[in-house]
């Protein structure tokens, strides 16, 4: 069941926002998109890391976490393995990587700026909602790992 729960929520939110969204914007530029083989191919590199990635973090939350990505059904155990190992917030950054990747492929400037808003965005709601939520949630062990774990850019230690 939370298998299930985490798909519908992946359709509808990550899904929305790097999907349905982009898709929009793309037909109400006006522009034709031509799909030929070029260097904006490219495009689907990030896209792909970024599908990947999100059902990586996904597969963590449901069957590690034993929760859902969505905040009203989120994991009952602090997920720290996979890509939780090197960066706090890999699904979010998955999904940034897969609206990059959409606005290298389409060559779209509306798309890139969208990416750049998304990631402001992000990463508000990340540092004063989320984080503040989590350090309630899990205490101590959530401390750990803030000051072990980076938020967006894995470095080492």
């Amino acid at each position: 069941m939370v298998a299930l729960k985490t798909l519908i929520f992946s359709i509808l939110v990550p899904g929305t926002v790097a999907g349905i969204i982009p898709w929009l914007l793309l037909q109400g530029s006006g522009g034709a998109v031509l799909l030929i083989p070029s260097i904006w191919m490219v495009g689907f590199l990030p896209l792909l890391l970024g599908v990947v990635l999100y059902l990586w973090c996904a597969g963590a939350f449901t069957f590690i976490g034993k929760g859902t990505p969505a905040p009203i059904d989120a994991p009952k155990m602090l997920v720290k393995e996979g890509p939780y190992r090197w960066v706090r917030n890999p699904m979010y950054i998955a999904v940034l990587s897969v609206v990059i990747g959409e606005a290298i492929l389409f060559r779209s400037f509306l798309l890139a700026g969208y990416a750049l808003l998304v990631g402001v965005v992000v990463h508000l709601f990340v540092v004063f909602v989320e984080e503040p939520s989590l350090r309630r949630q899990f205490g101590e062990s959530y401390e750990t790992y803030l000051h072990t774990v980076p938020r967006w850019v894995p470095y080492n230690h």
